[in-house]
């Protein structure tokens, strides 16, 4: 374990500093979409809701990277290792002041090249050195390289506020150690990158389960890693929310309906239930700028007698560490639906049905692929064309969403014409698609231009910049601090906006409570 880490600087923009009128409030929000009506019998109701970080930048969260790279004999092939270096150079570049970053490599053994160096221009001077000076030999020994990625970010001194993650590139199955041996008892998001056919797709795939992602780089396209480690960057230099949770309890008014809550679908994402309480907590982890977790939700409503009337049934809470350190927890809302005599069913919004048919897409995905492993292609093939049937059903065919659904399976299918093509780039494809579904974040699937599913606005510009870099490696290229202050002059009130949303909401409930009480106390008393 190391505990070398130098102190982090102090945020140099708007980046990494709270703006005037800047609140913890509203850097998590929460909407709802359900059926408005439901019949007064015992009944089901199913509920779709938008877990969203605010779009702003501002006082994101600042990088501690690790960076966990194989210099193996086979990376000196084929011009890998210097597709690598003109990756590692971009993401030194974007990193701000606040951020940190350390280099291990590893080939029969690791070696930790740099402690986490704060990201001063000398820092950054060195570590471009570090990388250019990289050569290619000897075997594949992912553990010892994660292992000691783990050991940098478990002995740091300096660890309030910031998000530690790690970055882990190899391009061919280990030779040396058994990396599914190494404990990461804090979590540490691992996002792999898988360098060519030969990579151990696997074992990079089960690495990323802990909140990263699975990313297939091909070897053709001189682009290919750099715009892989573009995408990876727009993220985690946009944490804008820590740890968060979403809460789901019983309301406390006399009206609520709520019998209990049956299912909590919020994919990939481990959730706690009170058995007490009934209260369910999920556990998002940390949230880029833009993002959206979509979680289905159905709930059983009492019966009920007598005339129509609005019932409480759900109070939606969300809670992450404030600016300080301390876990918050902040009122979203309670959801309300009338209770009609005439009723006779909750219907299904358009919402909810593209919600669904995305899940059974991403089902769908998964048993092609255990199918394609089974040496049935053509019954994979099969499975793959039954899902692109079912998105014919889909009310809103203008929806973006789908038509990246449709090209996200025929370019699995295509890439399933034969055992071979399949092995080599159809399995990677679908193990990266399933992780990026269930974990509704975007990962590459070896073109990351193709699908676009859950990429953040940032992303966009960062792989802009990214092919702006590789024609012209030597211009200025703007830093993480530079694109929040570009952010903040194109939308002055972003960093302000989700607070003001989330009192103003408050405000509004607390108005419409008011409403209630004051009807109560003047309706006539029974007789």
């Amino acid at each position: 374990m190391f505990n070398d880490d130098e102190k982090p600087m102090a945020p140099a923009s708007n980046a990494g500093r709270p703006a005037l009128g800047f609140s913890d409030a509203g850097k998590a929000s929460v909407k709802a979409d359900h059926s408005k009506e439901a019949p007064l019998a015992a009944t089901t109701v199913s509920v779709l809701l938008d877990v969203s970080s605010s779009s702003s930048t501002v006082g994101r969260a600042p990088l501690d990277l690790v960076v966990v790279l194989d210099v193996s004999g086979s990376m000196g092939d084929d011009g890998k290792l210097d597709k690598l270096k003109s990756a590692m150079q971009f993401v030194i570049k974007k990193l701000s002041p606040m951020d940190r970053l350390s280099i291990v490599t590893f080939s029969t053994k690791s070696d930790r090249r740099c402690a986490l160096r704060a990201m001063s221009d000398a820092a950054k001077s060195d570590l471009m050195g570090t990388i250019d000076g990289l050569v290619a030999n000897g075997g594949t020994n992912i553990q010892a390289g994660l292992e000691t990625g783990l050991n940098v970010l478990a002995g740091r001194q300096y660890m309030n506020g910031r998000t530690a993650n790690i970055l882990l590139m190899s391009d061919g199955e280990q030779n040396h150690g058994d990396a599914r041996q190494v404990r990461n008892p804090h979590n540490v998001p691992v996002y792999s990158l898988a360098f060519g056919a030969d990579a151990d797709m696997n074992l990079l795939r089960d690495l990323a389960v802990n909140g990263g992602t699975f990313n297939p780089v091909p070897e053709s396209g001189p682009t290919s890693m750099l715009a892989v480690f573009s995408q990876l960057m727009a993220g985690l230099l946009t944490v804008v929310v820590q740890d968060l949770y979403l809460i789901l309890s019983k309301p406390t008014s006399l009206d609520a309906d709520l019998d209990k809550i049956v299912k909590v679908a919020p994919g990939d994402f481990n959730q706690e239930a009170d058995g007490q309480s009934g209260t369910i907590t999920v556990k998002f982890g940390d949230l880029f700028s833009g993002e959206v977790r979509k979680v289905l939700v159905d709930l059983l409503l009492l019966e009920a007698t007598g005339s129509d009337y609005e019932a409480d049934f759900l109070e939606v809470a969300v809670s992450y560490p404030d600016s300080k350190g301390v876990r918050q927890k902040f009122r979203g809302q309670t959801l309300h639906i009338t209770r009609s005599s005439t009723a006779t069913d909750v219907k299904t919004t358009p919402k909810l049905m593209e919600e669904n048919v995305r899940r059974q897409h991403a089902g769908s995905i998964t048993a092609a692929r255990s199918l394609a492993d089974g040496n049935n292609l053509d019954e994979a093939r099969d499975k793959l064309v039954e899902a692109q049937n079912a998105l014919e059903d889909v009310l809103d065919q203008a929806n973006p969403m789908v038509a990246m659904l449709r090209t996200e399976l025929q370019q699995l299918l295509d890439r399933m014409e034969s055992p071979e093509l399949y092995k080599a780039e159809g399995r990677p494809y679908a193990l990266a698609a399933e992780t990026s579904h269930a974990k509704q974040r975007f990962a590459s699937r070896g073109d990351v231009e193709g699908v676009r599913l859950f990429a953040t606005p940032r992303m966009d510009a960062y792989l802009k910049q990214a092919k702006e870099f590789a024609e012209n490696p030597d211009a200025p290229l703007p830093t993480a601090d530079d694109d929040a202050e570009e952010e903040v002059k194109a939308n002055p009130v972003a960093a302000i906006a989700g607070s003001l949303a989330f009192y103003i909401h408050a405000a509004v409930e607390a108005l419409q409570a008011i409403e209630k009480i004051v009807n109560a106390a003047s309706a006539p008393a029974n007789v």
